[in-house]
């Protein structure tokens, strides 16, 4: 589930996993963080996301983070934006209307580029690693993020000997491992959604559940 995967997906037109629609938990929970408007929000591994018109359309700056250029492109182009390019060393930045995205590898963030994010959105980020890549993936976050800044993570959790991922399967005692040491952990709701999702019944499940979390990030010692 290295980089190579998500290129070749994306390549392929085999991305199912992007939703037309808003997020209704980005729409219910959104206000639990309490943001001034235009705080600056970050969406990790962002591909075309709509969710990023929504936020902006909350008042905040939108960064992303995606490694294909075929998604970036799609997301200005299908949404009807022209955006500002700028070729970089590790990242090509894509830029319009307060939605930046920066075009390369998540593992490559330093806290530069991040420097005035104060919220993550984290729909589609955790659930598509592999349990190799989540602790380096959580480490990696919550080190090049300011203390305080707070982030909506939406995960999955069914039985992973009925279907291979991804979208992969974190539970909330996950969710803690790989946290508990950087953050705050607020469970938000969990919700039964295998009855609202017949391409995973077509899979094989037997049981999906679905959970939203508020973490809190502390002071690092």
């Amino acid at each position: 589930m290295e980089k190579d995967y998500w290129l070749e997906r994306w390549k392929r037109e085999e991305t199912g996993f992007h939703q037309d629609e808003i997020n209704p938990y980005l729409r219910q929970y959104w206000q639990e963080l309490h943001l001034a408007e235009g705080t600056e929000v970050f969406v990790p591994l962002c591909g075309k996301s709509r969710d990023m018109i929504w936020l902006n359309k909350q008042g905040h700056s939108v960064t992303g983070v995606e490694s294909s250029v075929i998604a970036v492109r799609a997301f200005f182009e299908e949404n009807n934006y022209i955006p500002h390019h700028v070729a970089g060393e590790k990242f090509d930045c894509y830029e319009a209307d307060g939605i930046r995205i920066l075009c390369g590898d998540f593992f490559d963030l330093s806290k530069q580029e991040l420097a005035k994010i104060r919220a993550v959105y984290d729909r589609a980020s955790l659930i598509a690693l592999p349990p190799s890549i989540r602790e380096r993936y959580a480490r990696c976050l919550s080190s090049i993020l300011s203390p305080a800044t707070q982030i909506l993570l939406i995960t999955l959790n069914y039985s992973q000997q009925e279907m291979q991922g991804p979208p992969f399967s974190v539970s909330a005692g996950e969710v803690e491992t790989l946290y508990q040491k950087h953050a705050g952990i607020r469970l938000l709701t969990q919700q039964d959604v295998l009855a609202q999702e017949p391409r995973f019944q077509e899979r094989g499940l037997s049981r999906l559940q679905e959970s939203v979390f508020l973490l809190t990030l502390r002071d690092r010692i």
